[in-house]
């Protein structure tokens, strides 16, 4: 038998805003898509050239939990 225990999703977004919409977003509907948030992060990124940041973006990840791996 195969159960799905959890998923990692990670997303790009530009702003740091952005990234906590996405993450209250997974939260707001976990319970209603059958899941928890099991951990969640998000990360800011830089693109460096000779030293001078090029670009920027954060990276969010969120882990859902479908099932703990010992269920009653």
């Amino acid at each position: 038998m195969r159960t799905l225990l959890s998923t990692t999703e990670i997303f790009r977004v530009d702003t740091e805003s952005e990234a906590k919409e996405l993450i209250e977003e997974a939260k707001d509907t976990a319970i209603q898509e059958g899941y928890r948030i099991n951990n969640y992060a998000n990360t800011l990124k830089e693109k460096k050239k000779k030293g001078e940041v090029i670009a920027e973006g954060y990276q969010v990840k969120i882990v859902k939990e479908y099932q703990p791996f010992w269920f009653d």
